[in-house]
């Protein structure tokens, strides 16, 4: 068993290890039933996480209990398993009779005589060593014997349960699953018939978990309309109001608050009081309004938040939350906070288990818009805005007229000549059904700069029959947003409505996208919508040092799920661009260009209509290579001792979930202590950690799931649950199932897409940095967008801490993904990430050497990047300067490259790669390359073959370009384990290269 220091987490910060709590079974009864947390003394893979301990009292044939378990499932069809706790051998003879939610009786046969015995109840089976398992709860099986049960009849002996156990606390149902009976809810409903809902109070302590079931907490409480609690100065406090729709559907519920208010006047205004279920901050910095609606026969849990002052004075606080629903009248809750002398350190975030994180949720943290280096202020000149390497010039109509870049091919410099992308000018063309093109009436766009990173403008273009309306911003890392709303102006008949880009045809030399993988760009090519089954809605043409990335969207665009869930959300089809349909995109190379038409097909409009035809731009590539760090920068990418790792030559880790320091998947606060020291004894070996963690789904250990799970569908999605264990014992329905580590029994759910949690996602980034010091995220694909990706940068790299970002993902382009391209899916963050690991089943092997230049380098967007799948090809890495990661794969170990790396001194040289035109070294055969390392008077020559045979190839040397003497100059190649031997070769000799493999040579 894995053994975590702090797993039971919930245990040690609330309730203490093994407590044990005692309730009424009923309210008419005087007997006590306990409930006990275990310390993980069984496998529950195969009995399960819930069991009554009984003790039979004398020896005999039979003994009969009754479990009064209160749950929350149906038992009816489940299995039930007893075992002798002195053999721990499990007994064939038993029997259940009427198995019902509240409580069970159950026969067996005591074989021990009088002794302690375990009744499982809840026993499943799983797929061993599953990450996306599904837990199968075992049938009944009656295997006792008839002769056993005949005796059942007779004299049995009374077996009293001692108290129910948990396998851990998180398993645990106490209190808030422990349903209560149907007497005692008809009870409480007879006491407030004149009430068309009832109102819990409920304190932070005790999450509401069930939406269809009271807890016998409740019952036992009743329904008082006023709530007490204690809180500390500036404290994040919450508390709970549960509503439970016994007589009818609720709506529009909302919650209103009056000033909390002391004896002696001071007060805590209602301001600071505000419901999480209904109001908030949104992930995109925008005021978010929630309708509440509470279906019949449910329960709603309202959580209420109050941040309060630091200067509050400590005193007793009293005001009102007032209930109000449509058509009902409105149910005051008397409140009572008594606020201690002692003042809450960070607001109290330190003790999550106190819901005092919440407040993250509506965090603000990184939005305002600021500069991100290396990016630079951008610049207006009339129509032409100047950003690194970049520029964009508008034409009258708004449009783009033309984009250049002035990185080098080299990508290592920008250069004073720039290199135009286009042909001509953006045209959106609406063309009537008659054939007559509609002709625009401009004018010159408004432009204004908002802030020094972001650059907006307006463009309204005319015609008697359609308005064209544009409004646009340019972002300091090159992303363009446009909006373009179309109105008719009277009943029209259109053929077409496209969008023309007409990329120079020296630019668009490479592609992917659009159903394709990366390569060169198709002489002609069309494709259709298909959003069912494809998150295809653009894609980017380019060159190294020259591209653009386009994606067409409209009013109604949310993000899709991705890996592995995409056919679960999948994109939503633009009503405009889209054209149920109708629409595409035509790619056809000319004589000067390359068009691509993103046309829609053939529509109506009525005078008043309006069409969003909206699509987005990223300017390729971001900023320069930086290779001097891809050199330095070694990954050594497993949890191990710090001292081990550095004795290998890595310079950072990468720490992922299920480890002891960070258990629980894309919640790494819980070993927040053992991550800190873990850090701090790396960093005094000169060694930067960096931590797994994600935002695509979260583990069932986070403190606020409850919480979260009260928002309905707003941070987690729709799905027909299932899974581990403990999701259908705690979540019962309506989630996706995600990862599984079964080491830790961590089990996750998927996140919805956009929302509230990526709030607190960058709140929760920026308080790992300042308080444990990681110096960075190792990002398994990403879950969120530009912005978002923006915040975390900034929260990263607070205070002068590096912030370093890689990011994985495994290869999007199959069914479950969509067929999208992980480089197109993910270039939005690319501006952002230091580098790239693409990644899990990549075919390193059968793929061409444009598929290794787009989708796996990163060098035409400015980054470098590593291989993994199987090691990766280790020659064919070297022609773009990657390895494969340590100590991933056993067969592929990156420390020889690394030792050639450090004595040639790889730092310091120049990297010339085989695209650029000025390469020194070329290669006599097709299919076999050369990329070129330069120092001064030294070259390295990395060569790697996609021929499909061995080759004799000679070099081909620019010696002036190289800086060398071809008198004096000598070519070896060094010895490197596993990837070839040492050898010495005149400059003009053939050389032989073995198919999927190449050399490393040095020239001097």
């Amino acid at each position: 068993m894995f053994k975590l220091t702090e797993v039971n987490f919930f245990s040690k910060a609330i309730f203490g290890v093994a407590l044990l709590f005692s309730i009424n079974c009923t309210l008419s009864q005087a007997q006590q039933l306990k409930y006990k947390t275990g310390t993980e003394t069984w496998n529950p893979d195969s009995l399960g996480n819930h069991r009554a301990v009984v003790k039979v009292s004398s020896a005999g044939a039979v003994a009969k209990t009754v479990v009064e378990w209160r749950r929350k499932d149906d038992p009816a069809n489940k299995e039930i398993i007893v075992v002798d706790a002195r053999s721990n051998q499990r007994i064939w003879n038993v029997k259940t009779q009427a198995l019902t939610r509240e409580t069970g009786t159950i026969y067996f046969e005591p074989v021990s005589g009088a002794g302690t015995y375990y009744i499982y109840y809840l026993p499943f089976h799983v797929q061993p060593g599953s990450n996306y398992p599904t837990a199968v709860y075992k049938k009944p099986s009656d295997r006792a014997t008839s002769a056993w049960k005949n005796k059942i009849s007779g004299k049995t002996i009374a077996a009293k349960v001692d108290y129910l156990e948990s396998y851990n606390q998180l398993n645990s149902f106490y209190p808030m699953e422990v349903i209560a009976t149907a007497k005692e809810v008809a009870s409480l409903v007879s006491k407030n018939k004149s009430q068309p809902y009832l109102v819990f109070p409920e304190d932070r302590l005790h999450p509401v978990k069930m939406e269809k079931d009271l807890p016998q907490r409740w019952a036992l409480k009743g329904t008082a309309l006023n709530f007490t609690d204690t809180a500390d100065r500036g404290e994040n406090f919450s508390f709970q109001l549960g509503l439970y729709a016994f007589s009818k559907d609720l709506h529009q519920v909302t919650l209103k608050f009056t000033d909390l208010k002391s004896i002696d006047g001071a007060i805590i205004p209602s301001s600071l009081l505000s419901c999480l279920n209904t109001d908030g901050i949104n992930w995109d910095n925008q005021v978010l309004k929630k309708q509440v609606d509470v279906t019949k026969g449910e329960i709603q849990s309202l959580w209420c938040l109050l941040d309060i002052p630091e200067d509050t004075k400590p005193a007793t606080y009293s005001g009102t939350v007032t209930v109000m629903t449509e058509g009902n009248a409105a149910v005051p809750i008397q409140l009572k906070l008594v606020i201690s002398p002692k003042k809450a350190v960070n607001g109290g975030v330190n003790e999550p288990w106190k819901q005092t994180r919440l407040t993250w949720l509506n965090s603000t943290s990184g939005q305002k818009n600021e500069l991100i280096k290396p990016y630079i202020p951008l610049k207006i000149n009339t129509n032409t805005i100047s950003l690194l390497g970049r520029k964009v010039m508008l034409g009258d109509d708004g449009m783009p007229a033309q984009i250049e870049s002035f990185f080098t091919e080299e990508m290592t410099g920008i250069d004073q000549r720039p290199r135009p992308l286009l042909a001509a000018p953006f045209a959106l063309i609406a063309e009537e059904a008659t054939g007559s093109v509609i002709q625009w009436k401009t004018r010159k766009p408004e432009i204004k700069q908002l802030t020094p990173g972001e650059v907006e403008w307006t463009a309204l273009n005319t015609s008697p029959k359609l308005k064209m309306e544009v409004k646009a911003s340019l972002e300091f890392d090159g992303f363009i947003n446009y909006t373009i709303k179309l109105t008719a102006l009277t009943a029209l008949k259109l053929k077409d409505i496209r969008m023309v880009i007409p990329f120079k045809k020296e630019v668009a030399e490479y592609m992917m996208g659009l159903n394709l993988k990366g390569g060169k760009i198709p002489a002609d090519y069309k494709w259709k919508w298909d959003v069912a089954h494809k998150n295809q809605d653009g894609a980017w043409i380019g060159a190294v040092n020259a591209g653009l990335r386009f994606s067409l969207r409209d009013e109604r665009y949310t993000r899709p799920l991705n890996t592995n869930f995409y056919l679960d959300k999948p994109l939503v089809l633009p009503g405009s661009w889209g054209n149920q349909d109708q629409g595409g995109i035509d790619i056809q190379q000319q004589a000067t260009r390359t068009a691509v038409t993103n046309y829609s097909g053939a529509r109506e409009m009525k005078a008043g209509d309006t069409l969003y035809y909206n699509f987005n731009l990223m300017i390729t590539p971001f900023h320069t290579l930086n290779t001097a760090d891809q050199w330095a920068t070694r990954y050594y990418h497993k949890y191990a001792p710090v001292d081990t790792i550095k004795a290998t030559g890595a310079t950072v880790i990468n720490i992922h979930h299920g480890t002891a320091i960070n258990p629980y998947i894309n919640y790494p606060f819980i070993a927040h202590q053992a991550m800190k020291s873990y850090i701090d004894s790396a960093h005094h070996l000169g060694l930067k950690v960096k931590i797994y963690n994600t935002v695509r789904e979260v583990s069932n250990s986070a403190y606020e799931l409850a919480p979260l799970r009260s928002l309905g569908h707003e941070v987690f999605s729709k799905g027909k649950g299932g899974g581990y264990a403990w999701l259908q014992e705690h979540l019962n329905a309506d989630y996706i199932a995600a990862w599984y580590v079964p080491e830790v029994k961590d089990a996750a759910i998927i996140n919805s897409g956009m929302s509230r949690w990526h709030n607190y996602y960058v709140e929760g980034m920026s308080w790992l940095v300042q308080n444990v010091g990681i110096d960075g995220i190792y990002l398994d694909d990403v879950a969120y967008d530009r912005t978002t990706m923006k915040r975390i940068k900034r929260v990263l790299t607070q205070n002068g801490h590096p912030g370093i970002i890689d990011l994985h993902s495994a290869n999007q382009y199959n069914k479950r993904d969509g067929f999208n391209n992980s480089a197109n899916l993910y270039m939005d963050h690319f501006p952002y990430l230091n580098r790239l690991w693409f990644g899990e089943n990549f075919d390193y092997e059968n793929n061409t050497q444009d598929f290794y230049l787009t989708e796996i380098s990163g060098i035409p967007f400015g980054l470098m990047g590593e291989m993994l799948e199987g090691g990766g090809n280790p020659w064919r890495g070297m022609v773009y300067g990657m390895t494969n990661r340590m100590p991933w794969s056993a067969n592929a170990d990156p420390r020889p490259i690394w030792k050639i790396w450090d004595s040639f001194d790889l730092q310091h040289s120049r990297m010339i790669g085989y695209w650029v035109k000025s390469n020194p070294v070329k290669i006599t055969a097709a299919n076999v390359l050369a990329t070129v390392y330069l120092k001064d008077k030294k070259a390295l020559i990395a060569v790697a073959s996609w021929a499909k045979e061995d080759m004799k190839v000679k070099l081909q040397l620019d010696w002036k370009a190289l800086g060398i003497d071809p008198k004096k100059a000598k070519l070896k190649a060094p010895a490197i384990r596993n990837f070839q031997p040492a050898g010495s070769y005149a400059v003009n000799e053939e050389i032989l290269v073995k198919k999927g493999e190449g050399l490393l040579l040095v020239l001097e």
